[in-house]
């Protein structure tokens, strides 16, 4: 078997044990993006996976899009995500 050569890690240890790797991505075509699909991506880059500029490129995301996902991770959690509560985690 041959591995594709990438930049970077393969897989990454999070601060809680679990590990996240490449195969644990979305797809790049992905389109309905509901909060567990953010949230791995967001980990990814916070935990050096993938780089952000990568991870614009790959899933077509604007950087304020992504902007706003990570800062709802690092304020209120993987939750915030969800497009039901946006309201409850969006800053008047």
């Amino acid at each position: 078997m041959f591995l594709k050569r990438v930049d970077g890690p393969r897989q990454v240890t999070l601060p809680d044990g679990s590990i996240l790797s490449r195969a644990d991505l979305p797809p790049a075509d992905t389109r309905r993006w509901v909060a567990s699909r953010k949230a791995i991506v967001v980990k990814a880059v916070m935990h050096g996976l993938i780089s952000q500029s990568e991870a614009l490129e790959r899933y077509a995301l604007s950087e304020e899009e992504f902007a706003l996902w990570q800062t709802a991770v690092e304020k209120h959690g993987e939750k915030a995500l969800r497009v039901t509560t946006i309201q409850r985690y969006r800053q008047l």
